[in-house]
């Protein structure tokens, strides 16, 4: 399955079961957990017949007793859920009509945490909150064909999905429960966890820890075998969703419910290889006169003085670090210049030499709140090599997103790729830029390539009888120049296909009512069945040639910045620097107060460009206002109106 199968499979899954919600008596809140569950359901049994079915292929066969039964442990080496049969979905979704489905579910999930202790608790069981038909209803959505085809794991995939969705419309009430995968991608990125102890303390629905396993995966390898992950959560509800999380992505995990200011269940200080979090950030109210916390060990630096809990945070994950281990976390923006006593503990974390990149993140990254965010990396290795000791990376990436929608921002899969880029070259390693300038020049010369067998099929096709697109292949220069050469001219050939295009669309409508054609069924057919051929080749035309256009902007976005793929300061993006520089700013840990501001060039404004972009906009705020007047209108009608 494609990424774009992919993604109209979630959509498509998504809306129906939106829609579902939108007409039912159920909050989001309400609808959100169980929906999960039923997902989780779908894909244990997936998960289950592909294991039974590799599980019997390599069971020996004893002569007289023949084949042995497939056992649960038999499912447990195979890293799949046993689901006894009342808890299988073929089951469930094939109940008779007077069957209650709703206390059907609750028993599925009920056999299921009985077989799995680590469950035990975890799953919802509340289903009987849903009407028979909204219940039948999910599950005919669920239950789509696609779903049996799937490779490993699109199902933990889609559930990330579903997850996303939920967190945009409030599903849980400060959106806390899931950290957008920009941001956590990003901090993959960074960190690189590939080894030992990974622990969140404050982990939400484990978007860490699931994540890293991508990043494993990616890489060839198996994150079992690699890492062993460790999380604590404050809420039961996350604690449950990270739980569902981890076991339908295949991991293995030990998350432990317990308020992190005053309990530390899994005693990690100094153990971690890597501490990855998205913390509550500006937590008034903790309770600082407890002895739990006047005396934790995870405050090398002293307890800080303001109410602000965030410096709490910061402390407890560098503590948290053994002598090699690498941290990376979201932080409020206002965390990097705090005065008092926080700034002292910033000082002494600065002196330390462990603080490794600070990144600067703009606004709309979060789905609950538009505020900017800063990204705090740490990387204890540095402590013992002078010259790495005395180096900070600061990267201002306030303007570098992707517009979502109008209150909703991201980082592009290329964005993250020169991210990874300028803190590998800032590390004195190009691997990750020669890797990101290889699959830009790849992804540009395919496109062209394709580029060319649209344009032949337009300029040779079989056209009928005085129909044909005004245009020249010598013209276009498509195979026949080199690629930066067919680059520069795109745009204008874009252009010009456009404009012929138009040309042959009002030549055929005119032929269309004629009074030949019109007399002519196999003359007018075979006109028809031309433009819906050549209007398909137009467009992949135009696809292909954005594309290529696209990631040959990304190639000379890094290739400009670092042209000899060697780190060097950039104003505006990124700039190393020293202790000294840091203290001669009052100990700030905010990019911006470093980097500068980048060189505007005054005759670069590409106007067709931003044209786009706004049509762009206009189309997201179109939906959104959709939207909103059908919230209204719901409202209106509960209340009678």
């Amino acid at each position: 399955m494609t990424a774009t199968q992919l993604k109209e499979l979630e959509t498509r899954l998504w809306a129906a079961a939106d829609q579902l919600r939108a007409n039912s008596k159920l909050t989001a809140t309400e609808y959100s957990f169980p929906v999960l569950g039923l997902l989780f359901l779908r894909h244990a049994f997936r998960r289950f017949n592909d294991a039974k079915a590799k599980i019997e292929e390599n069971l020996p066969v004893h002569p007289q007793r023949g084949r042995r039964a497939v056992t649960k442990d038999d499912f447990q080496q195979a890293k799949a859920i046993y689901l006894q049969e009342k808890a299988r979905w073929d089951y469930l979704v094939n109940l008779p009509e007077a069957a209650d489905i709703g206390e059907e579910l609750n028993e599925a999930m009920r056999l299921i945490e009985g077989d799995y202790e680590a469950l035990v608790g975890v799953l919802p069981k509340d289903y009987q909150a849903f009407e028979k038909d909204l219940l039948q209803r999910l599950m005919r959505i669920f239950n789509a064909e696609e779903l049996d085809r799937m490779p490993g794991d699109v199902f933990g995939r889609i559930y990330e999905y579903f997850l996303n969705e939920f967190a945009k419309s409030g599903a849980q009430e400060g959106g806390e429960f899931f950290t957008p995968p920009s941001l956590v991608n990003t901090i993959v990125a960074v960190i690189e966890p590939d080894h030992g102890i990974v622990f969140d303390p404050a982990c939400g629905s484990a978007g860490m820890f699931v994540q890293t396993g991508h990043f494993i995966e990616d890489a060839g390898e198996n994150p079992a075998a690699r890492v062993s992950f460790y999380g604590q959560e404050k809420a039961d509800t996350n604690t449950r969703l990270a739980k569902m999380n981890v076991t339908i992505h295949g991991l293995e995990a030990t998350i432990l419910q317990g308020n992190t200011f005053y309990e530390d269940h899994h005693n990690m200080a100094d153990k971690c290889d890597f501490v990855m979090a998205n913390p509550p950030f500006n937590v008034d109210g903790v309770d600082k006169a407890k002895d739990s916390v006047k005396n934790d060990r995870r405050l090398p630096f002293g307890l800080p003085k303001t109410d602000n809990a965030n410096y709490l945070w910061i402390s407890y994950f560098y503590a948290y670090l053994n002598p090699t281990g690498r941290a990376g976390f979201v932080m409020a923006s206002s965390a990097s210049d705090a005065g008092h006593s926080e700034r002292d503990i910033r000082e002494q974390l600065v002196r330390t030499g462990a603080v490794d990149v600070m990144v600067s993140i703009g606004t709309k990254f979060f789905y609950t709140r538009s505020l900017p965010c800063t990204l705090w990396f740490f990387d204890r290795a540095k402590e013992s090599d002078p010259d790495r000791a005395d180096k900070t990376l600061m990267l201002d990436l306030r303007e570098v997103y992707r517009k979502v929608s109008s209150n909703l921002h991201d980082f592009t899969p290329e964005h993250l790729l020169n991210i990874k880029a300028i803190v590998g070259l800032y590390r004195g390693n190009d691997r990750h830029f020669q890797s990101a300038m290889q699959r830009y020049y790849e992804e540009v010369t395919m496109a062209i390539e394709d580029v060319g067998i649209e344009w032949d099929a337009l300029i040779y096709g079989d056209k009928p009888e005085g129909l044909a697109l005004a245009l020249e292949r010598d013209e276009a220069g498509i195979y026949s120049k080199e690629a930066p050469e067919i680059l520069a001219g795109l745009k204008q050939v874009k252009k010009r296909l456009s404009h012929a295009h138009k040309e042959l669309v009002t030549a055929a409508k005119t032929l269309l009512q004629s009074d030949e054609l019109r007399k002519d069924k196999a003359r007018r057919e075979r006109l028809q069945q031309y433009l819906q051929e050549t209007e398909s080749h137009v467009k992949a035309f135009h696809e292909l040639a954005d594309c290529a256009l696209y990631f040959e902007k990304e190639m000379k976005w890094l290739s400009e910045r670092f042209p000899d793929g060697q780190y060097r300061d950039v104003p505006g993006l990124c700039k190393v620097v020293t202790q000294a520089d840091i203290a001669a700013n009052d100990y700030s840990l905010t990019a911006g107060r470093y980097v500068g501001v980048a060189a505007q060039a005054d005759d670069g404004f590409d106007f067709e460009e931003r044209m786009a972009e706004i049509k762009l906009e206009l189309a997201d705020l179109d939906r959104e206002a959709a939207a909103l007047a059908g919230t209204i209108q719901e409202h209106l009608n509960e209340l009678g109106i």
